[in-house]
């Protein structure tokens, strides 16, 4: 089992910044992806920025340039700094990771509410 505690979330006014964190603890050894995934009011759950253990990464076309995410598995956790924000990326912001196998697991965070209002 993984657990992922997200943090960072809240109430930010057109133009800003927030940074996302993301802890993970418990059956960590062998975490491949980790990513961030949105799901603004009333839409699907989306991908937002996906980095892979050997550090490739991966962005929707709406945050690329805005969006950066980034590891430190020394401390087990995924960043993702959000510069130049919107009101359209007004979401709840989720953490996942998926566990390497057989079999592959993933497990997810319990999201944090970004809000980009003025």
């Amino acid at each position: 089992q993984v657990q992922l505690v997200e943090s960072g979330g809240g109430l930010v006014q057109p133009g800003g910044s927030l940074r996302l964190s993301c802890v993970a603890s418990g059956d960590i050894f062998n975490i491949y992806f980790m990513t961030w995934y949105r799901q603004p009011p009333g839409k699907h759950r989306e991908l937002v920025a996906q980095i892979s253990r050997f550090g490739e990464l991966n962005y929707a076309e709406s945050v690329k340039g805005r969006f950066m995410i980034s590891r430190d598995d020394a401390k087990s956790t995924v960043f993702l700094q959000m510069n130049s924000l919107k009101p359209e990326d007004t979401a709840v912001y989720y953490c996942n990771v998926d566990v390497a196998g057989p079999p592959t697991r993933t497990y997810w965070g319990q999201g944090t509410q970004v809000t980009v209002s003025s």
